[in-house]
């Protein structure tokens, strides 16, 4: 299985890639017989064809196919056929699901990232399920009073063009100090109980450091799992929140550079670049913290050290924060059988689905807060799992517009130019202003 743990230079498609197999792998061997959703009146269709679409390769593609050997239990009739598209990016992905709908293929249900679902919603090739949710009032009320409502308000936000509904919400990934608790123990340091500023994060890596030799933590450009954490903690962000104007070059963004340049400079970091298998190089004593989600858990259940980790929020300078991204499922303008791929989505939006993927090892948080809040979720999970979901109140969208790709690429070049030190903060972070500024004119 890929891993799911990031290297210092992993960008979000790269991840989003290893996460749609890692999400469903764990299952491939268990079953869900009984993940039918509860009845939900109008909106259930008992027959015909559906088309799954992911952006995923050939372990995601088993996976997904294993999944819905399950649907077929409860819904013998429905025919699913999931097909992964292994895209390098979402416009990539998106380009080939356009060109697949002009040769006529049936695509009726896929599940895209935040990074997509404004170019999704803008391309009028998605139907809108407001009718469905009427049908199936019942059953999505009770999803909707169980899942964050922040998810929803993000999907119509940034996903919906015209007040209409697009999207049900899958879930979510925040961003936090994945930490050892060995490590810092080891090495005499103490561990904040909660919240620790910048300096104070800089200062347990000295200690840590000059008592153990191990580093502090991970600097790499990742969009959303390096860049953005350092900007929301330091009160800004790459767009103004209607994501309409780039704000990457700002004070506070080249401080944010400059303070993860000194993390490197100070050797409190592994040098930048190539892979790094973070959570090994924690198990092995030389690496204290590094960034992440859902999906390190994973990773941490496989070395068996689940036990030695504990997470905690970002370090804050000027704000308290952190980004988050997020999954939606729509039905294609052009499905052939939109009832039946309406049943499918319920069925995803299950509790039963819910607790078999989180049980599993799912590398995203389930949109049920009952779940999120349940054994299922934290046992044989780092200590404070539980902070990932707690994280919405103060989360910060991930900044996705319709050029999202190529808007992400201006933003990691120059935050790894930045870290690297082939360029200074703030001339990186200007040249990339100027670039980003010219792709959404």
């Amino acid at each position: 299985m890929e891993s799911n743990l990031q290297g210092p230079m992993m960008t979000r498609a790269t991840l989003l890639r290893a996460m749609g197999a890692a999400a469903l792998l764990p299952l491939v061997g268990g079953s869900l017989a009984a993940c039918a959703p509860a009845a939900g009146g109008g909106g259930t269709a008992t027959s015909g064809k559906v088309v799954f679409m992911f952006y995923g390769g050939a372990d995601a593609q088993k996976a997904y196919n294993k999944l819905f050997e399950s649907f077929a239990k409860k819904y013998p009739d429905i025919d699913i056929k999931a097909q992964g598209i292994s895209a390098d990016t979402w416009a990539d992905f998106l380009n080939t699901v356009s060109t697949r709908i002009a040769g006529g293929q049936q695509i009726d249900v896929i599940q895209v990232a935040t990074e997509g679902q404004k170019l999704f919603a803008n391309r009028d090739i998605l139907e809108p399920l407001d009718a469905f949710i009427k049908k199936d009032k019942g059953f999505v009320d009770e999803y909707y009073a169980d899942t964050p409502p922040q998810l929803r308000e993000w999907l119509n936000t940034y996903g919906s063009p015209d007040g209409k509904t697009y999207y049900m919400p899958v879930g979510y990934n925040t961003m936090a100090l994945q930490v050892s608790k060995k490590v810092f123990s080891d090495a005499g340091v103490e561990l904040p109980a909660e919240g620790w500023t910048w300096e104070e994060f800089r200062a347990a890596g000295s200690a840590l450091k000059k008592s153990s030799g191990a580093f502090l933590t991970v600097a790499g450009s990742g969009y959303f799992t390096d860049v953005m954490p350092w900007l929301v903690t330091n009160g800004v962000s790459t767009m103004d929140p209607e994501w309409t104007t780039p704000t990457f070059y700002t004070p506070e963004a080249v401080e944010a550079l400059e303070f993860v340049r000194s993390l490197v400079v100070d050797k409190l970091t592994p040098k930048p670049g190539g892979s790094f298998d973070a959570a090994t190089q924690m198990k092995q004593g030389k690496v204290a913290t590094f960034g992440g989600g859902r999906w390190p858990t994973v990773g941490f259940q496989d070395l068996k050290m689940v036990d030695q980790v504990a997470l905690r929020a970002w370090p804050a300078n000027k704000a308290s924060g952190t980004v988050v991204g997020w999954e939606g499922w729509p039905i294609l303008r052009g499905s052939r059988n939109k009832e039946a791929a309406w049943t499918l989505i319920k069925y995803l939006m299950s509790e039963e689905y819910g607790e078999a993927i989180t049980g599993g090892g799912a590398s995203f948080v389930p949109a049920r807060i009952s779940i999120t809040k349940g054994d299922l979720f934290t046992s044989n999970a780092p200590e404070n799992s539980t902070l990932l979901y707690e994280q919405l109140e103060t989360a910060v969208p991930l900044p996705a517009p319709e050029q999202a790709t190529e808007y992400a690429r201006i933003i990691e070049e120059a935050w790894g130019q930045g870290v690297t030190g082939a360029k200074s903060p703030e001339v990186a972070l200007r040249e990339a202003q100027a670039k980003l500024e010219e792709l959404l004119s």
